[in-house]
């Protein structure tokens, strides 16, 4: 009976190792830096599930996840991997900071930075189309493929920059601009299906939205003319619009915006360089 019983020990306490490996071992690996403004590719183990900012986030068959964090992101994160088991693992991240251009500008008048009461109304519509749009949390992947510039142009707006009208601060811009002529082609980035085609919004004008999978968006807004309608599959290098000047723009431009769910990305922050300028 002793016998039996110092052969099956060793086999016993390898089995709770086993066990208690198992539970607080981590297959997480984060593939992109954390910066605010950024969209955040990891992998963890296809069993695994991934809970970030109180949601509990998409893992595709492979383990790859996307999250994102915005302009104002603190400077310590928490993302917790849910093991099989049922047990968390917490990892705390540190998100490197920026700082981000600011333009006060006086003797601005009233009429110029006030929205009149009687459009109100629509805007709420709309932002409610553009939320609804955002909100799209579905298994496509093209998320992973490599971002390319949607337009050819000159940088003439940038991430997270905002100006200050009479002392008093506007909301930050949290887009890329991509100033070019009126009717200049659009292209997708990446693969997707458009979420949302709106001809004239208040602030946008022409805007569309494109859902590339796990939450993860691009926005393009003031467009001339839309070549896609919602429910379109889009590949990479598709003409999904013309530049224009609509909405709220002083000039034609295209404005390309990204958001994890409610989470506002900064493009250029995905891109190698600067677009193709033209000649």
């Amino acid at each position: 009976m002793i016998s039996a019983m110092k052969n099956i020990y060793p086999k016993l306490i390898a089995f709770l190792l086993l066990i208690v490996v198992s539970n607080f071992s981590s297959a997480l690996d984060i593939k992109s830096p954390w910066i605010q403004g950024r969209l955040i590719i990891g992998q963890t183990d296809p069993g695994n599930g991934i809970r970030f900012l109180k949601r509990d986030v998409r893992v595709n068959p492979d383990g790859f996840f996307a999250v994102g964090i915005g302009r104002d992101a603190p400077k310590q994160v928490k993302l917790v991997e849910l093991l099989p088991s049922g047990v968390e693992r917490t990892h705390t991240f540190t998100v490197k900071q920026r700082e981000y251009r600011e333009q006060r500008i006086e003797g601005v008048p009233k009429r110029t930075v006030q929205v009149p009461e009687e459009a109100l109304t629509r805007i709420r519509k709309e932002v409610k189309l553009t939320k609804k749009a955002r909100k799209v949390d579905s298994s496509r992947q093209d998320f992973l493929q490599r971002f390319q510039w949607p337009a050819k142009g000159i940088i003439s707006g940038v991430y997270g920059s905002r100006r200050v009208y009479n002392g008093q601060p506007r909301r930050p811009h949290y887009g890329v601009d991509i100033a070019a002529p009126q009717g200049s082609i659009v292209t997708a980035p990446i693969a997707g299906k458009v979420s949302l085609v709106h001809e004239n919004m208040y602030f946008s004008g022409g805007t569309l939205i494109v859902d590339h999978g796990h939450g993860v968006s691009s926005t393009f807004i003031h467009l001339h003319k839309v070549l896609v309608k919602e429910g379109d599959v889009v590949e990479q290098g598709q003409a999904i619009a013309e530049i224009g000047s609509t909405g709220r723009a002083t000039g034609p431009h295209l404005d390309w915006r990204m958001n994890w769910f409610e989470q506002r990305l900064d493009p250029q922050l995905l891109m190698d360089s600067l677009p193709e300028r033209r000649n």
